[in-house]
């Protein structure tokens, strides 16, 4: 590990070098380039070098210990425990740095949220997600916009998908893909039974035109007068745009927009999102096969969670992990449970990665 450490920091000083060259400052993708090359190693650099300050000061306090003074030495004594203990910390910090990054990190996300078992319970613990999502998309400082909408009722959905755009979106939000469970009393329910419910959530890294390549002759585009709940006319133009991928047989609707060209374009955006998931699946379909476990897919045929509302409790089953503040979670308050959930997946990835026999550093 310590080699890999060396090659970092040797590239890094590289690039320092590099973005101080008059002829690289000249060239604006270039410079852009070596710049963003710099703060992808910052994080890692800084805690190298952390880590290389704490084990000067250890080795000199390693000294002090040996002191013929009792004060000093118990003092020195404690000190070095401190010492050790933050090493320690630092360098856990380091092999986390140090993993394979997805390379979809960095990316927006399509979130698709969409009533499952349950009838009109479904869509409201549908809503229910979308709000939470919303809350927590706006606490973070993410742009949320609704590409597509449909409603069955007061305050239900049936079906939605929304685009979410902001830094290193895909990074946190990609473990919540998976079907979500609900148990809570219906306000229609006279008896006070409690009913389970479930909605499914699929979370898409936005795909871009140089990464999903679409010929054209594999699409059928067809175009609708938009309606809305109950067949209400939005309005009597065909504007509403149905586009269907023949290959996959992958089929996207967009109506919202008045403007048959922006619904297009909309639809479209779907699209390339969910045939560039398709892909990323089946590449991590094949690593799975020659792995011992398959790190951080969020696979959505697994349940995931339940929220219990008579207990105030969300529960992610893939973790263990139990929350007694359910409502401050559906308001958005997910940092404790997501933080939780890239911690265990990153611990996933360091067996995986380092093996048995790590190295102890």
């Amino acid at each position: 590990m310590f080699e890999k450490l060396k090659t970092v920091e040797s590239r890094y000083e590289t690039l320092m070098g590099r973005i101080s060259d008059a002829a690289v400052q000249a060239d604006p993708a270039e410079y852009r380039e070596h710049t963003k090359a710099l703060a992808e190693l910052q994080p890692l650099v800084d805690k190298v070098r952390e880590h290389q300050s704490l084990e000067r000061e250890i080795g000199e306090t390693r000294e002090l210990v040996e002191a013929d003074d009792d004060e000093l030495r118990k003092l020195a004594e404690q000190e070095l425990r401190e010492l050790e203990a933050r090493r320690d910390a630092v360098l856990a910090e380091v092999r986390i740095l140090l993993l394979p990054q997805d390379p979809n990190d960095e990316r927006n996300v399509m979130v698709e949220i969409r009533a499952g078992t349950g009838g009109d319970e479904a869509g409201l613990f549908a809503a229910d997600l979308f709000r939470m999502y919303s809350r927590f998309s706006e606490a973070q400082g993410w742009r949320v916009e609704v590409l597509s909408l449909n409603e069955t009722g007061v305050g239900a959905i049936k079906e939605i998908v929304t685009l979410i755009e902001g830094k290193r979106v895909f990074s946190r939000l990609k473990y919540e893909s998976g079907v979500h469970r609900v148990q809570r009393v219906p306000t229609t329910e006279a008896s006070g039974r409690i009913h389970t419910s479930t909605a499914t959530v699929a979370v898409l890294p936005e795909a871009e035109e140089v990464d999903v390549r679409i010929d054209p002759k594999d699409l059928r585009i067809d175009t609708f007068c938009s309606s809305g709940p109950g067949g209400q006319s939005v309005n009597t133009t065909y504007s509403a745009v149905r586009i269907t991928h023949i290959p996959t047989g992958l089929v996207v609707s967009q109506q919202d927009e008045k403007s048959q060209i922006k619904n297009k374009a909309k639809a479209m955006k779907v699209l390339r999102s969910r045939l560039y998931e398709i892909e990323r699946q089946r590449q991590q379909d094949e690593i799975a096969q020659d792995r011992r476990s398959q790190v951080g897919s969020g696979g959505r045929s697994e349940k995931i969670r339940t929220y219990n509302f008579p207990q105030n409790r969300v529960t992610d089953h893939r973790i263990g992990a139990t929350f007694h503040r359910l409502t401050a979670m559906l308001d958005g308050g997910l940092d404790e449970l997501i933080g939780a959930l890239v911690t265990h997946y990153q611990a996933e990835q360091l067996k995986d990665v380092e093996g048995p026999d790590r190295d102890a550093g």
